[in-house]
Order: C-alpha cells, then structure tokens, then sequence
C-alpha cells in the first residue's frame, strides 16, 4: 500500500526540530512560467527561502502520492512536463490520487497538504477570488473557501489583477479570514501595488504577523490567514499598459469560451505576451520577495512557539 503522503527528509528533520519551514506551490512550476524558466525561477525561490534561514517544502503529487518537499531532479519533471501536468485544487486530490497521477498543487491543495504536513506558512505568488461578473457565473476560486477553513499563513501579492479584487475581499470577510497588507494600507493587486481597496488591516513587520498567527491559533479560530505583500517598486508594472493587456486579455478569454480553471493561466500568459514580457518579470520578482518575507514570517512564529515553550 502505497503511503498518504511522502515528506522529504530535510522537511521532516526541520518540523521535528521546530524549525522554520515554508510551503510552495507547484502550479506555477507546470502552469505559471514556460521552461525552463519555470525550472530557474523554482529552484531559485527555495534559495531565497533557505537564505532567510528557512526550509523550502514544494508541494505536488507525483505517481499518486503527495510529496511535501521535491528533489532538484522532481522539480525538474514537473518543470518539463510543464501543462501536461494535472492542475490539483482540493476536490481533484482523491481522483489524481486515485489513478496514479502526477499533479501540480493550486494554493487550495497546497494550503491542505502543507497543514497537514505541519507547516503553518504557505507563500505564493497571488490567489484567486471572484472572477469579473462572478455575481453572475458564481465563478469563485476555491483558494478563498480553502482559507475559511484551513489554518494556514499565505503569503501572496494580493489577487490576481484579473479578478475582482472588491468582491474577493468581501468573500474573506464572509468567511472570516483575517487579510493584512504588509506594510501599506493599501491592498495590492498582484503586477500592481495599487488596487483602489483598503486593507482590512496592516501590519509592518514580521514579528508583528508572527504575534496574529499565534492569537488565531490561540482562539483556535479553524480559518486561515492572509497577508497581501506588495510586489517591489521597481518591479510593479502599472498604469495604461498592464490595464489595457487585461481588459484585452479578459475579451478574447470570453470570446474563446475559456472557463473554470484555465481561465487564469490563459490570462497571465495572453498578458505576458501584450506586455512583452514585463508581466512575467514582475510575477517572477514578486514571488521571491514574498518567499523573502514568508520565511521571515517562519522565523518568527518559530522563535514565538520556542519562547512559550521555554516558559512552561
């Protein structure tokens, strides 16, 4: 019988220590980047993770099984496979599992797998939410019901520009999910530090999210949390360009009858190529600086739980 779930030895050594670990998706590895960029960018992300003082654990289903933290060389087959990789929310798990196949976490499988691996911190580069004229099609990403009920730290740039950035904050405040940003009052918008919403929150520093995560887990609240980092100055690709590439972008996805989960994936590539390729830097240098302050995040939690140990 073949294991529930595999979780490499690095992975495992650092939970059983209390040290710090940082989960990553793998959908961006098969459908967010063509190779081998996505292969470079991936391995490259774990470095910034380990050179913040943290433990990488990429997440994604190989042969059927689960795997929390991937070899240089199973980065590389996802990375080659690229598309032909199955793409795995929560609901996709058992059949994926089922027959044996290999898949690429989304930010909802990935928030499930790494919480019951024991990882309390999850970075990514943005979630998804409520699609543009989700009022209608009910088109609602599964990441947000995901962080309603699983008690988890992602890291991300905020949504997805392409979605409807209002109505996915006030889904996460139907289910309850606490949303900061980090370190402005407004919530960023993916490519761009500005969406036109105000945080629910701030907070400025890592300790500072650290001292949430361990009051929510204090209260035993059962929901995740979400902390929106704004891509870097110099990288944040805004004003009439990236606009009008997503307004294009969203017609031809509508004109083409492209629904449910390759609707983001054609998107950020049709953007990519409008853009000449401006977005792809941007999505590239926003998902390492929030690996840079998710594993700071990590640090921090794990010296706090270290501290109220120390006091018993």
């Amino acid at each position: 019988m073949s294991p529930s779930m595999i979780i490499s030895k690095e992975v495992s050594d650092a939970l059983a220590r209390g040290l710090p670990v940082v989960a990553l998706e793998s959908t961006i590895i098969s459908h967010g980047m063509p190779y081998p960029q996505n292969l470079q960018t991936a391995m490259e992300v774990e470095q910034v993770v380990r050179s913040a003082g943290a433990v990488p654990a990429t997440i994604a289903i190989l042969s059927g099984i689960p795997h929390i933290g991937l070899t240089p060389s199973q980065l590389e087959h996802l990375a080659r496979k690229g598309t032909a990789v199955t793409k795995v929310s929560r609901r996709d798990l058992p059949w994926v599992i089922a027959r044996e196949l290999d898949g690429s976490a989304t930010v909802s499988a990935t928030s499930l797998l790494a919480h019951r691996a024991g990882i309390r911190v999850f970075v990514t580069g943005g979630i998804g939410g409520v699609h543009r004229g989700g009022e209608s099609s009910m088109d609602i990403s599964a990441d947000l019901t995901e962080l309603a009920r699983t008690p988890i730290l992602v890291v991300c740039a905020g949504v997805k520009s392409v979605l409807d950035i209002p109505r996915t904050l006030e889904a996460l405040e139907t289910y309850g999910v606490a949303v900061a940003a980090y370190g402005t009052d407004e919530f960023p918008a993916f490519f761009s530090r500005h969406s036109g919403c105000r945080a629910p929150s701030r907070v400025d520093s890592a300790e500072q999210v650290a001292k949430a995560v361990t009051a929510g887990e204090n209260l035993a609240l059962g929901s995740g949390m979400l902390l929106a980092v704004p891509v870097p100055m110099e990288y944040a690709a805004e004003g009439e360009e990236i606009q009008a590439a997503i307004l294009q972008a969203l017609g031809e996805c509508e004109s083409k009858g492209i629904t449910g989960s390759e609707i983001t994936p054609f998107l950020l590539e049709r953007i990519r190529n409008l853009t000449g390729g401006k977005s792809l830097a941007a999505n590239i240098h926003l998902i390492k600086n929030n690996a840079r302050v998710g594993a700071e995040v990590a640090k921090c939690i794990s010296k706090t739980h270290f501290q109220s140990i120390s006091k018993l």
